[in-house]
């Protein structure tokens, strides 16, 4: 993976990282700056991972429809079908939208389906269902993740005085 790919990658986490972090800062305004640096950084860098890992997972669905699986692996992020990914997460980060950012989201994955179907041999609507059980599940993964990272979170707040 070349820095370039590297580069928009952590752009484009750090971009769904700032979406996703702040509502909460707009809720809550006297938040410390450590702890939101803290979880801006560490979300940047598992979005971009999961950005990253994207290709590979529908590539690797893809080997076990193909007997070319050689093909399938060699699937990865080009600057041009990073960068409206990049744009997506920039202009389309949740605070603007879900809908919006499913759009743009929908629109790289097609880009990703028609590389993963050239690289394949598949047919596109069958590499497109590859990219999306693959973009699906990492998502869900994700916001699993999330979701028991804010549980343990809100379980060392202390409780309000009254």
């Amino acid at each position: 993976m070349s820095l370039v790919i590297v580069v928009l990658l952590l752009f484009a986490g750090l971009s769904e990282a700032i979406g996703r972090i702040l509502p909460l800062i707009a809720r809550r305004p006297v938040v410390s700056r450590t702890p939101v640096l803290g979880l801006l950084a560490a979300g940047a860098l598992i979005d971009a991972a999961v950005f990253a890992l994207w290709p590979v997972s529908a590539g690797a669905l893809a080997a076990l429809l193909t007997a070319s699986a050689s093909d399938a692996a060699a699937l990865v992020w080009t600057p041009q079908l990073l960068a409206p990914l990049l744009f997506a997460a920039v202009l389309a980060f949740p605070l603007l939208g879900p809908f919006f950012h499913l759009v743009l989201v929908i629109g790289v994955g097609a880009g990703l389906s028609a590389s993963l179907a050239a690289a394949t041999g598949l047919e596109w609507w069958v590499a497109a269902g590859c990219v999306a059980v693959a973009g699906l599940g990492l998502a869900l993964a994700v916001e699993g993740v999330r979701r028991l990272v804010i549980t343990i979170n809100l379980r060392k707040l202390p409780e309000a005085v009254a």
